[in-house]
């Protein structure tokens, strides 16, 4: 262990931020302040300080284009670095080496160092310096000529930039993905880039970088043929580079400034900057800049007629170029295959990321489904259980009390059919939700019906004060294929919410036809108030689920919210729309259309004037001593026979034992359930393997489970409806 002084370690690390800040303006600078470091570093003996002197040194070399100094740094400081195992450390160095390489046109060698750096910058959320390596990539895909590749990669050197905070990365991406623009004939596009990154560099004050960003402004004058700005401006970006010590921006601009002096006829002037450029490319080892410049000297000896001076500068151009091409080409193309294995891995590994992300979310929404149905199967068997009893029990007892009692009897079922209601509400929501509903289209006289709904919620009306009036088109058909129970639920829903919200004045509902076919007619339905209408700013959430108007949310007028929500969903089925008229004060209107099938009359005999069940035989397989008992007493007032069982092990059991006309069974039982006892009956050998099974349960997601349908022949929910029992029973 070295014996480090604490303060000549903290002046070490202000040194090295210092001189890299200072990187922008005053190159010289960094490299006196990155030396200062490194003295310090080595009389200190500290490894990593000595690291990071090095290959900031190594870095700022790199930049002045002083590149044998920045390949001996840079291997002493990726020593140190293996050494320490900084991954950071590195990185960096590896990176710095690469732009030796490429700037040396030796892109083989450094596509392989960018791409090693490239994953630890990857690994360690380095937006900073991935957008310099994606920057670097750019211009090796540039000189590939794979300009849609060079194009991503800069947009993904600023988008990293972008995630850094870093203006002056920002903008030196946009400087070559201009000229990327430029070549393709973008001139605006590429004019717009440009005049950003100098817009950046200005305010960030990096005044090598503006050199670039003026290069790469003059290029488009050039395009444009505006001849003086664009020399104006080169001669500008030299000044610059020569202040900050910049050659290979001095170099690019040398080889632009003779193409443009060609471009503009001026040879002379031309002849005098390509010679200054290949000197200047010879000294610095610019191998692109020397291919460049001499087939300029092929063209311009050409302009000029001299054909023994054309012939020599074109064998050199040929001779260098295949030379570079001869030693390069293959390790380049193994190289860019790196490359493009890399983004390829990249990916995928994305594309896996999300492929797990899109599972996890499908096995969180598997498993809410599951435990939203279980608990909706729980509640809707512990609230209807009780409720069946009520509502059974209260209906066998009108038939047996006096007036004053009935008044009473009449009092405790509408409560308990608007506690129902409720229960209904939540529950049909929630299969609506799931698109567990279809219509089943029955015969239905809508006159009838229109006059029970009413009936319905004529005293709730009456309680208010006000009136319920109905009118139903003469010109209707008698009867229609409709579902009655979800057209009932509809028109059910918006005249109860008529009424809540109007305390004086009417209720209108109106049933007009409006289109009338040879077997199918359209027909409107309307339910208009006298209320206070609804405010404008919440018209849009009427019909989202337990939304209500804060100024309706009373006790008075208080609800589950649900209402029009399921509304919206049934008129859905319907294949139609919930429309609304309503102003402040005046009332609301609700209106929809539907276009239902004409039908016939379908005959059925009420149970009270029919004996057709009489001696009939039916197994109750219950659990519930309250809700048997009512079952019992119903079924017998019809004349038929029927024997308890208190659970799915006695169904079995007695079901082995007699045969039975009708078995109900309950699906909540304890020990066996309904369902593995009904699968018993199905699968043994008894008396009842071809009796009508009939799930009566409170459960109201039972019937949307597949592996209940081999076992039932139907489900009948509770509580109860007579008749709809009757129904069933009759007709099986």
């Amino acid at each position: 262990m070295y014996q480090t002084n604490v303060n000549d370690a903290q002046k070490v690390t202000r040194l090295l931020v210092e001189a890299y800040d200072a990187r922008v303006n005053d190159l010289s600078k960094s490299v006196m302040l990155a030396q200062e470091a490194l003295e310090i570093s080595q009389q200190l003996d500290e490894a990593i300080l000595i690291a990071r002197s090095l290959s900031r040194l190594s870095l700022f070399y790199m930049i002045l284009g002083e590149y044998k100094k920045t390949m001996k740094l840079g291997k002493k400081a990726l020593g140190y670095f293996q050494i320490l195992g900084d991954e950071k450390g590195i990185a960096d160095v590896k990176y710095n080496i690469a732009g030796v390489y490429y700037r040396t046109d030796n892109y083989h060698l450094a596509l392989i160092y960018l791409i090693d750096c490239f994953e630890i910058y990857q690994k360690l959320n380095d937006f900073h310096n991935q957008s310099r390596v994606q920057k670097s990539l750019g211009t090796i895909y540039e000189y590939f000529g794979d300009q849609k590749s060079a194009i991503l990669s800069y947009e993904k050197a600023i988008k990293a930039a972008q995630m850094a905070g870093d203006l002056n990365l920002e903008s030196n991406a946009y400087n070559p993905l201009s000229g990327v623009y430029l070549n393709r004939g973008e001139i605006d596009k590429a004019s717009e880039m440009i005049e950003q990154s100098i817009r950046m560099k200005n305010k960030t004050g990096d005044v090598r970088g503006l050199a670039f960003g003026l290069y790469g402004r003059a290029k488009v004058y050039v395009k444009r043929k505006q001849y003086q700005l664009a020399e104006e401006t080169f001669l500008e970006a030299v000044r610059i580079h020569v202040e900050m010590g910049e050659r290979l921006g001095r170099g690019m601009c040398y080889h632009k400034l003779g193409q443009l002096y060609l471009e503009m006829g001026d040879l002379e002037k031309s002849e005098k900057m390509l010679d200054e450029a290949l000197d200047f490319a010879q000294e610095y080892n610019m191998v692109i800049i020397k291919i460049n410049c001499n087939y300029l000297k092929y063209q311009l000896y050409r302009q000029k007629d001299d054909a023994v001076q054309a012939l020599k500068y074109l064998e050199i151009y040929l001779k260098e170029k295949e030379a570079v091409m001869n030693t390069q080409t293959q390790k380049v193309i193994e190289s860019y295959e790196a490359v493009t294995k890399m983004e390829r891995l990249q990916k995928e590994a994305q594309m896996n990321r999300e492929k797990a992300e899109i599972l996890k979310k499908k096995n969180r929404a598997e498993e809410s489904s599951r435990v939203k149905q279980e608990f909706l199967s729980t509640m809707s068997h512990e609230i209807r259980t009780p409720l069946n009893a009520v509502i059974t029990i209260t209906s066998l007892l009108e038939e047996r009390s006096d007036k004053e009692e009935n008044e009473l009897l009449r009092s405790l079922k509408f409560s308990a059919d608007n506690l129902l209601r409720i229960i209904n509400d939540i529950l049909d929501f929630s299969k609506l939700d799931a698109g567990k509903v279809v219509l089943e289209p029955q015969p239905v006289e809508i006159s009838l019906l229109m006059e029970n709904i009413r009936n319905t919620y004529l005293g709730m009306a009456r309680e208010k004060g006000i009136d319920l009036k109905l009118t139903v088109d003469p010109l209707l058909a008698e009867v229609y294929l409709a579902d009655e129970t979800k057209l009932s639920q509809i028109l059910g829903n918006l005249i109860s919410n008529a009424i809540k919200y109007t305390d004086e004045g009417q209720v209108s509902v109106e049933v007009k036809l409006l289109d009338q076919g040879e077997s199918r007619d359209q027909i409107e339905f309307r339910v208009e108030d006298t209320g206070g209408g609804i405010p404008e700013n919440f018209l849009e959430e009427i019909f989202e689920s337990f939304s209500q108007p804060r100024s309706y949310t009373t006790k008075k007028q208080g609800g589950s919210g649900l209402g029009l929500a399921i509304v919206k969903k049934l008129i859905g089925l319907h294949g139609s729309n919930i429309h609304v008229k309503t102003q402040e004060n005046e009332g609301s209107v609700f209106y929809f259309q539907v276009s239902f099938m004409k039908g016939e009359r379908k005959i059925t005999p009420s149970h009270q004037e029919s004996d057709g069940l009489t001696g009939r035989t039916v197994l109750i397989a219950e659990d519930n001593m309250i809700n048997a008992m009512v079952a019992l007493k119903l079924l017998a007032n019809w004349g038929v026979k029927a024997t308890h069982a208190r659970d799915g092990s006695e169904a079995i059991q007695m079901s082995s034992e007699c045969k039975y006309d009708y078995i109900l069974m309950d699906i909540h039982m304890p020990e066996v359930d309904g369902f593995d006892a009904a699968k018993t009956i199905r699968e043994s050998e008894n008396p009842n393997l071809e009796t009508p099974i009939f799930a009566l349960t409170a459960d109201i997601t039972a019937h949307q489970r597949e592996v209940f349908e081999p076992y039932f022949d139907g489900f009948l929910l509770k509580p109860i409806e007579r008749e709809k029992l009757y129904q069933t029973l009759l007709t099986h």
